[in-house]
């Protein structure tokens, strides 16, 4: 079903509810309660963002499309939201996922498609994220030639987190799959897909999902172990176990099961969770090629997504995947450009400081290599 082009995410001041309901697991950040020495054969950079280049792309830059659409769940029992975006033909752009905090993106509404073949690219928000939040990544693979499917988790997503039902990792790679399925069926979208060519991406949380879709499985003693520390190594585990959530009610059998999609020929990976505690059997069937991006090093990596040796040590069991650290960053560095007041609101919300950048970061370098490194991964 098709949404309203003007369709507006709530809360409408910075589509968070507050602010930190959208960071927890892609920040570790705070919500409600129960609501609803490296491996030298591996490649790794440790980028200076000044210093580095822009990647050559052989597709024409076009605008970008966007189709917003409520489609079926079943396994969440409701709808879910999807936006889609992908190289459209000229028409009246408006911003989209703009607010008093960050910029938006330009985007023109149910536009007509670029003619041609395209890949297609499945991409999943962080924990109580949205996909506004990545429409600047969206928009920018969108830009290189990809369709790119996006949705609101339900009980993850910005203004809807239920911190037990969130922790149901599994539902998030089916929701991406529902949604791959409805695509490929969609009149207006199918022809222009190149089914030889299908992706998926993700940051934090969906850093995770993108790997499961890709055919790595979890390990429930790993978040365990993890969360066994409290609050000296992950904020994210310390809310968990806050909201009186006990990690060991969490179905194994289901945690570690596979969701790999056979359709996915390649993952791209920003900072992802739940790594911690898995084994080289747990990547067995994750076969495709690998791009893993880290954000930061040092005091400025948050530890729940740090998959070197100094967090979880995940880079270890893929020693063939591409793997960068993109510096001076953080983890909030890939939520998209802030607006010159937006730190300044944040602190007047006594929220998270996720537009606060160290020093001599530059968000707008940071955003842009990662669209580049991810679509030069997926050749675009």
């Amino acid at each position: 079903m098709l949404m309203n082009p003007f369709y507006v995410l709530k809360p409408v001041w910075h589509d968070l509810n507050p602010v930190r309901g959208r960071i927890a697991l892609h920040g570790m950040a705070k919500s409600s309660g129960n609501q609803p020495k490296r491996i030298s054969n591996m490649k790794r950079f440790l980028l200076t963002l000044a210093l580095s280049l822009p990647l050559a792309t052989s597709f024409a830059a076009a605008d970008t499309g966007l189709n917003l659409f409520s489609i079926a769940a079943p396994h969440h029992g409701r709808n879910m939201d999807m936006a889609v975006m992908y190289p459209s033909q000229s028409g009246t752009a408006r911003p989209f996922g703009e607010n008093a905090v960050f910029y938006g993106v330009p985007v023109h509404d149910y536009a007509e498609v670029v003619p041609g073949k395209y890949p297609v690219i499945v991409l999943s928000h962080g924990w109580g994220g949205n996909f506004a939040r990545l429409g600047w990544l969206s928009s920018g693979l969108a830009e290189k030639g990809a369709i790119i499917i996006a949705v609101n988790h339900p009980n993850s997503t910005t203004g809807e987190l239920n911190n037990l039902e969130a922790l149901n990792h599994w539902t998030r790679a089916q929701d991406l799959k529902a949604a791959l399925d409805y695509v490929m069926k969609d009149p207006t979208l199918a022809p222009y897909i190149d089914t030889s060519r299908i992706y998926a991406a993700g940051f934090s949380y969906g850093g995770w999902t993108a790997l499961s879709l890709g055919g790595l499985r979890g390990s429930h003693a790993g978040i365990s172990k993890l969360c066994s520390e409290g609050e000296t190594k992950s904020t994210h585990c310390a809310d968990i176990l806050r909201a009186g959530i006990k990690i060991e009610d969490i179905d194994v059998a289901k945690w570690e099961s596979s969701y790999k999609d056979p359709r996915i020929a390649a993952v791209a990976a920003i900072d992802p969770a739940l790594t911690f505690g898995l084994k080289t059997t747990d990547t067995t069937a994750l076969n495709v090629p690998v791009l893993m991006i880290g954000l930061g090093e040092g005091k400025s990596r948050l530890y729940a997504t740090d998959t070197s040796a100094t967090g979880s040590n995940f880079e270890i069991l893929i020693p063939k995947a591409n793997t960068e650290v993109l510096t001076p960053a953080t983890h909030f560095s890939a939520l998209g450009l802030c607006k010159p007041k937006g730190a300044a609101i944040l602190v007047d919300e006594k929220d998270d400081p996720v537009c606060t950048d160290p020093q001599g970061s530059d968000r707008k370098k940071i955003t842009r290599r990662i669209i580049d490194l991810i679509a030069q991964h997926f050749a675009l």
